[in-house]
């Protein structure tokens, strides 16, 4: 009898020394703490930027909103921390911020090894180069003993070797700490080709100071899934992060925008609707939210396309088209699991 209230007394002991530790999930911090902590770009044009003022924008600066929208109702409780391709990472397994939303590739690597969890695709990408039309360089195979400048601690790197050894192609790799560096030493001529994703030369070549010296030449050499990072082991927040993104995804294809989605919270008679808006179902208390978590995130950002549009349309500084970005019920790859 003695040892078995000995035993019960550890189990006790033992639960209540866990639960502080249960107390400090992500989710629960970034609410004692009053906002979300995002890692961004060190500049990223249409993906994370800060204007003239100071303030972050961008299509990855949107997710940061959508999740302080849906955790606080108020999509400017998120601040941004700036972070280089080599230390994004680290700063993730380290706790000095609470997601990562900036242009980083899904890899298995990344995924199994370094403690840290994808959530979903935002954005498809692939990499591309960018060259001086004067080189005359028609194809990525007319870089034969080029030199190339890219970012140190990213998969651009690793693409660059791995192609060459493919193709036989021997590039002079000059890499450089930050994306500032890497830029300013392909504009000062230290390197004959730049490579990163698509969708970065795109913007990097707007801020040139005589764009149409330069040219993105067409071939793409990799697959390239961006999306928010979290810390493994904390599958609520995981979660949230994810169907966050999912969320303006299934918002886009059910019609529901900025501009109808408070009224079709109250009227809609669709159960997808409904459930996506709180009207049906308890899908917000599972993620620790409140039921109406989505129309906080609609009202904020707006849905996928949207976003979308709002940073890489035609009338942007940086635009892209769709492509392989559009639903997959307008021949594209984005797909939202439903919300039921």
């Amino acid at each position: 009898m003695k040892k078995l209230l000995t035993l019960a007394a550890g189990l006790v002991l033992t639960a209540a020394a866990s639960a502080p530790a249960l107390a400090q999930s992500t989710l629960d911090k970034i609410k004692a703490r009053g906002h979300i902590i995002c890692g961004a770009s060190e500049g990223v044009p249409g993906f994370s930027l800060q204007d003239k003022n100071g303030v972050w924008q961008g299509f990855d600066t949107d997710v940061c909103r959508a999740l302080a929208a849906a955790i606080f109702n108020d999509p400017t409780k998120a601040t941004y921390l700036s972070l280089s391709s080599k230390n994004r990472l680290v700063a993730l397994q380290a706790g000095e911020i609470d997601v990562l939303a900036r242009t980083t590739t899904w890899s298995l690597g990344r995924d199994i090894g370094q403690g840290v969890a994808f959530t979903t695709v935002n954005y498809y990408d692939g990499q591309g180069f960018i060259v001086r039309k004067k080189l005359g360089v028609k194809g990525v195979k007319d870089l034969n003993g080029a030199s190339v400048c890219v970012s140190q601690g990213t998969t651009t790197e690793l693409n660059l070797a791995d192609y060459g050894r493919t193709n036989n192609i021997k590039f002079e790799t000059v890499a450089f700490a930050t994306l500032e560096d890497t830029v300013q030493a392909y504009e000062a001529g230290r390197c004959d080709a730049y490579t990163t994703d698509l969708s970065a030369l795109a913007g990097t070549r707007g801020r040139l100071k005589d764009p149409e010296e330069h040219m993105l030449l067409q071939e793409v050499i990799s697959k390239e899934p961006l999306g928010p990072w979290v810390r493994k082991n904390d599958p609520t927040w995981f979660d949230l992060v994810r169907w966050t993104v999912i969320a303006t995804i299934n918002a886009e294809e059910l019609g529901v925008t900025q501009a109808n989605v408070e009224e079709l919270a109250k009227s809609s008679q669709n159960p997808e609707v409904r459930r996506m808006l709180g009207t049906e179902g308890k899908f917000g208390e599972g993620l620790g939210l409140t039921n109406d978590w989505v129309v906080r995130i609609i009202k904020a950002v707006g849905n996928y396309g949207e976003s979308f549009e709002r940073h890489f349309g035609a009338k942007t500084t940086n635009p892209l088209p769709r492509g392989v970005n559009n639903l997959w019920t307008k021949g594209g790859l984005q797909y939202g699991p439903p919300i039921r």
